[in-house]
């Protein structure tokens, strides 16, 4: 049963994460790191097919085998980041929320930057 809870899971996080790739706010990277973790613990064959694929070794691979990006990885993030960002600021309809989203992108450029370290 818990097997099958994890799995479950697990779809859904890399669903969630994958539709973070277009969607601001919606964290992609640590979706799909929960969704890594509880194919993990419940399905070697979903463990494998997800570390293959394209999303995870752009997104996840990196820092969850060594808990920190590259520099260009992180430069290709951020301007995917700012793109989508400036995008929502733009059509956003209230300004709180343009606010609200304008240091959300300060936010998670620091992150970035500052906080997760640059690979060797």
């Amino acid at each position: 049963m818990i097997r099958i809870l994890l799995v479950i899971s697990g779809t859904i996080s890399l669903a969630v994460g994958i539709a973070g790739i277009v969607l601001p706010l919606v964290p992609t990277t640590p979706l799909l790191l929960l969704a890594g973790y509880c194919f993990a613990k419940s399905s070697p064959r979903f463990e494998k097919w997800l570390k293959g694929t394209k999303v995870y070794q752009f997104y996840v691979a990196d820092y969850a085998e060594t808990k920190s990006i590259s520099r260009e990885r992180k430069k290709k993030i951020i301007v995917q980041i700012y793109i989508l960002m400036g995008i929502s600021i733009w059509f956003a309809p209230l300004l709180p929320i343009k606010i609200f989203l304008f240091f959300m992108t300060i936010f998670i450029t620091y992150q970035i930057f500052k906080v997760i370290p640059d690979k060797e």
